[in-house]
């Protein structure tokens, strides 16, 4: 077999990826090692950001998105029992649209199938060769049978653990990471959010997360010890906890009922640069992970795609040969950026081991200082929105 793309990870980036090129007459092969049910199971962000939503419209892939989905066009923050708005259509006359990653990833699945597209789900083996020749090529079984797919270039769409990032050598890669010594328990409940918009608190226990799927869909994060299990944690004791953490009028009127999905995940900042090794492109969780806090993971990934994207695109269309050369550079500057953005929302609003009175203080002054400067409200905004692909 041969295809001009072949795309290693069969998650939304993948997905949208390839559509982009289909639409593009630009042809590719996706690989995916988990089943399409498995993939659809992956409860995920919900945020995205305003380039987000036109890039899937470039794709073909918003209309159900236009309806369901919802607009939201601030936050709330809070600490010590207050909260405030930060009003993003004021400020930067942006918003952001909550709508499920298994709705997004289920939507792309539609549009690759009336496409056509071919994806191969359930691969084993996987195995990227020759990436410093023009001849490069992947290797994988399929239903037991050893298979080969030569292409041009390879996008390696499957995330921090996948196989594309372990094959570049460790001494052509710089790593910066930073491990947060906490993580986030999630629940997801079928019941109504406890506010119309998302609410972020900073507590003396720890932080805490009000978000939502859908009108009847919520979904809601404390911070954990990172050693905690999820058998210590039921459903009573997390709301409990939850409603201590949340600003008073909210959880006056949280409406409590059994957990449909619980986990506790690890945080952490991560960048592999550059993102490109000879014919092969890292995109998304690939090439970085940033924590939850500031809602940029999925939307980070979807600008890796686009960069990709229009670098390919005018390599195939517009006969220029230099554009793949520039990825990784464009990609890494709006990376770093989304990762300080996140690391700051994450060390202003959580609790540290070993957190000092002191400590505490300065998070809670940042807080009040945010409350009442409409140029660090617009900064916040600006970022939270997303930066301009």
């Amino acid at each position: 077999m041969r295809t001009q793309v072949l795309i290693i990870g069969g998650g939304p980036s993948g997905l949208l990826l390839s559509q982009l090129l289909h639409i593009s007459g630009i042809s590719c092969i996706t690989l995916e090692k988990h089943s399409k049910e498995h993939v659809l199971s992956r409860i995920r962000a919900g945020v995205l950001e305003q380039g987000t939503v036109d890039l899937l419209k470039k794709a073909g892939v918003h209309k159900r998105l236009q309806k369901e989905g919802f607009q939201h066009d601030g936050i709330f923050l809070s600490s010590k029992n207050n909260s405030f708005r930060i009003d993003f259509k004021k400020l930067v006359n942006k918003s952001v649209t909550v709508y499920g990653q298994t709705e997004l990833t289920n939507d792309l699945y539609n549009a690759r199938e009336k496409s056509n597209g071919i994806i191969f789900h359930s691969v084993k083996n996987v195995m990227p060769c020759d990436l410093k020749t023009n001849k490069p090529y992947v290797t994988f079984k399929y239903e037991g049978v050893e298979k080969k797919v030569f292409c041009d270039f390879i996008a390696g769409c499957d995330g921090f653990h996948g196989v594309s990032r372990q094959v570049i050598p460790k001494k052509q890669l710089k790593i910066s990471e930073r491990i947060y010594p906490f993580g986030w328990l999630g629940v997801l409940s079928e019941t109504p959010p406890v506010n119309n918009e998302l609410i972020y608190a900073n507590h003396e226990t720890g932080f805490a997360l009000a978000s939502m799927r859908n009108r009847n869909l919520s979904r809601y994060y404390i911070q954990t010890s990172i050693t905690d299990k999820i058998e210590q944690w039921d459903d009573k004791n997390f709301w409990l906890e939850l409603k201590k953490r949340l600003p008073f009028e909210a959880s006056e009127k949280l409406i409590t009922g059994p957990s449909i999905e619980k986990s506790i995940a690890p945080l952490r900042s991560f960048v592999a640069e550059p993102m490109k090794f000879g014919s092969l492109f890292l995109v998304g969780d690939a090439a970085h992970i940033v924590p939850p806090t500031g809602a940029k993971g999925l939307n980070l990934a979807f600008s890796d795609v686009h960069y990709l994207f229009e670098s390919l695109k005018n390599y195939y269309n517009n006969e220029d040969k230099n554009a793949i050369n520039k990825y990784s550079d464009i990609a890494l500057n709006r990376v770093w950026k989304a990762i300080r953005f996140s690391w700051w929302m994450t060390t202003t609003l959580h609790k540290f081991p070993g957190q000092s009175s002191f400590d505490q203080r300065i998070q809670e002054t940042e807080l009040e200082y945010l409350k009442s400067s409409t140029f660090s409200q617009r900064a916040l905004a600006e970022n939270y929105v997303g930066l301009p692909f």
